[in-house]
């Protein structure tokens, strides 16, 4: 079935459900001889796993990776990559009240037009849970990026209405929504907590900077390396929005305030001000790039809303479960893995033209 997999030469299929046996994926195209060991992806998975805190699910699983293929004393083969995450927290009785109801906000209704059928435990394929599949691949990209110093960074811009003032990327992993300012995490975190009291849940923005891209990846017409960005990160469920460089300011500027003028750096072009985000005609420019996501609030609340079953009758439902109060935080490095997988392809695409 078309929709599980990703790339054009660093190819991913991911596979499993939120309380099925276990989740993972398929990595093809990856080189041979690239260094890689366990810790080069765990490291990752626990940024995503659940359980992180007072303002993450409540689920507890370890999401330890296991290797099955396509590695051999530390390096890759060659031969397709496989690895396996195993779920070990499932409740799925916490479901079985609403199994036969369309929840706001989740793909039971649309699953079930789609497919005639759908997994009801947690969401089944549709749960965010399929996301640490895509950290271990992001992971293995991550690894090529390296060889080539392009560095992906993601933090939290913005929880609710309240934005980071300061940018200190050292910071990112010393607070528990992933902001790189320490001053408005905190009141990030009484927002987000304020909201959990309350059954409730708020949304983010995400920010990520690619440093150190060369100039020159991307492919016109229909494989712009934003399109391509857009079609990776717009398929993280709860990302609604994006935007690459000056965004939707755009829209309220004149053409002499958004072209962005073309400057020298000891003899090498380069723009003024980076507003296109570090792409220009669907390819990057070799300045950073730098795009924003905006992340819904979480669907899964414990505050009373109306729902309908597939008799279409309407009932009052209370979500039940562990769910994460905002997802913005946990989704950070499945940014950085989405953004590496294209990156890493595009990368190897270029290769193949030289």
């Amino acid at each position: 079935m078309a929709g599980n997999s990703f790339g054009q030469i660093f190819k991913v299929t991911t596979f499993g459900e939120s309380h099925g046996v276990a989740i993972g994926c398929v990595i093809d195209g990856v080189p041979p001889l690239l260094e890689l060991s366990l810790e080069d992806i765990q490291k990752d998975l626990d940024r995503r796993k659940p359980g992180q805190s007072e303002v993450t699910t409540a689920r507890k699983e370890g999401d330890v990776v296991e290797i099955l293929s396509g590695v051999f004393e530390g390096k890759t083969t060659g031969t397709p990559i496989a690895l396996l995450i195993r779920n070990a927290d499932q409740r799925s009785a916490d479901y079985s009240e609403i199994k036969d109801i369309f929840r706001p906000g989740h793909a039971d209704f649309t699953y079930t037009q789609k497919y005639g059928i759908r997994d009801y435990r947690g969401g089944g394929r549709s749960s965010g849970r399929e996301t640490a599949a895509r950290v271990a691949a992001g992971a293995v990209a991550k690894k090529i990026l390296l060889a080539q110093n392009i560095q992906v960074t993601a933090y939290t811009l913005a929880i609710g209405g309240i934005y980071a003032e300061t940018i200190d990327k050292s910071v990112i992993e010393k607070n528990i929504v992933r902001a790189p300012d320490l001053e408005k995490a905190e009141d990030m975190i009484k927002l987000i907590t304020a909201a959990k009291e309350a059954g409730d849940s708020v949304g983010g923005i995400i920010e990520a900077v690619v440093d150190n891209c060369p100039a020159g990846l991307g492919d016109p017409v229909f494989d712009k390396l934003e399109a391509s960005l857009s079609h990776a990160l717009l398929s993280i469920g709860a990302v609604k929005g994006i935007e690459f460089g000056i965004g939707f300011m755009a829209a309220t500027m004149k053409g002499s305030e958004s072209n962005d003028e073309i400057v020298l750096d000891q003899g090498t072009p380069r723009t003024k001000n980076n507003f296109s985000g570090g792409i220009t005609g669907g390819i990057s420019t070799g300045e950073p790039i730098v795009f924003r996501l905006a992340v819904k609030p979480t669907s899964s609340i414990s505050k009373k809303q109306m729902a309908a079953n597939a008799e279409g009758t309407l009932s009052q439902i209370e979500i039940k479960g562990r769910h994460d109060p905002c997802l913005t935080p946990r989704i950070v490095p499945v940014v950085e893995a989405m953004t590496a997988l294209v990156l890493a392809d595009a990368l190897l695409i270029q290769k193949t033209l030289k």
